[in-house]
């Protein structure tokens, strides 16, 4: 029943990350902004998301990690709404400040929760819980677009199903004190080191640049695919949302098939077969000469990207020693999402001088950092 409360709230973190570029070519001209500036949207999520994640540790210690996530959750749903109400771009940036906030403790808080307690199948299947919710969000988006442009009722309508799991998790409390009762005193999570002394546990400085380069690119692909489909491929702007979805499904199934594999493969092998596969679906995409074959490269994209995540988060505590798991967990999350921050701003910048085909060649050059990295974890 606690596997299930934690795949719920993975569902409800992943809903808002792929949103607002599947909506931007259509809101843009409602609140006077241009495309470029779709970067600082997530620029303000990940800068309050660095800043939770790297406060998760305090805050899991005096609240515990139920009411935390459920917490979390519930800034994740007013946010949404203040994206479905605001009048111009400045108060967007509002909402982003909340949902910031929201996501960070959440990934924090659960990944080490799921990293200390259960199997490494488990990590890969609670990141393929965020994956559903990531596909969702565009899909829900798609129907209002196609209804007549309601971008708003888009936003409203994923904020609603988010209060929904917030009132599931808020009844589900009791269901984190039975199960940590029942957790022998010697496999009790690590309370507390130092950011600082974690950092300098070797490899972990590496460990962080994966992070950093992967939710970085998958941010940037979340935030430009559709754009880069509506420029390069001609489609419409719902079936662009709807197309960019395939990004999504891949990862998903990735992360579906990389839990079955966590038994027969070292995540050291996962995380790098990954990167040469989805480096292979970029490859793909930016050769592509028709639709299919877009949709393929995204899917593949995805796909193999798909275990990088988890597989780095679950090798934490066996890499760098449970003692440390949760602050390297924290330095990873808040690496991760200052890529977040950093690189769809670069790419918004290298699409708004050199233009949208240059999307998925920025992706790849990523793709080869994130490479050369996790050989230095070892």
């Amino acid at each position: 029943m606690l596997l299930i409360m934690i795949y719920l709230a993975f569902i409800g973190l992943g809903l808002p990350d792929s949103l607002l570029g599947s909506a931007w070519p259509v809101m843009k001209s409602d609140l006077n902004a241009t495309t470029e500036m779709a970067g600082l949207v997530p620029f303000v999520v990940s800068l309050c998301t660095v800043a939770s994640s790297l406060l998760a540790n305090k805050l899991l210690y005096r609240f515990g990690t139920g009411k935390v996530v459920a917490c979390s959750l519930l800034s994740t749903a007013l946010a949404l709404v203040c994206y479905a109400l605001v009048p111009n771009f400045a108060l967007l940036l509002v909402g982003a400040v909340l949902l910031g906030f929201g996501a960070g403790a959440v990934d924090a808080a659960l990944s080490n929760y799921v990293a200390l307690h259960f199997k490494a199948r488990h990590m890969s299947w609670l990141h393929c819980f965020w994956g559903i919710g990531a596909t969702a969000g565009p899909l829900v988006m798609a129907a209002h677009l196609r209804g007549g442009e309601d971008w708003r009722g888009g936003f409203m309508t994923v904020a609603l199903i988010l209060l929904g799991l917030v009132a599931v998790l808020l009844l589900a409390l009791p269901l984190w004190k039975i199960f940590e009762s029942r957790v022998q005193p010697e496999e009790e999570e690590p309370r507390y080191m130092s950011g600082r002394e974690a950092s300098r546990i070797q490899g972990v400085k590496p460990a962080m640049l994966v992070m950093l380069l992967y939710n970085g690119s998958e941010t940037a692909i979340g935030l430009w695919a559709a754009s880069y489909l509506i420029a390069g491929k001609g489609l419409a702007v719902n079936e662009a949302a709807a197309y960019s979805s395939l990004y999504f499904i891949g990862i998903i199934v990735g992360r579906v098939l990389s839990g079955f594999l966590s038994e027969q493969l070292s995540a050291k092998r996962l995380i790098r077969y990954g990167i040469l596969i989805g480096a292979a679906g970029l490859i793909v995409l930016i050769g592509s000469s028709s639709l299919l074959l877009a949709g393929v490269g995204l899917f593949v994209l995805g796909f193999g990207g798909a275990p990088i995540y988890p597989s780095l988060v679950h090798m934490t505590p066996e890499r760098f020693g449970k003692k440390a798991s949760q602050s390297v967990i924290s330095l990873e999350m808040a690496s991760a999402y200052t890529g977040s921050t950093v690189i769809p701003l670069l790419v918004g910048l290298v699409v708004g001088s050199l233009g949208m085909g240059m999307m998925p060649v920025v992706i790849l050059v990523l793709f080869a950092g994130m490479f050369v990295s996790s050989v230095l974890v070892r």
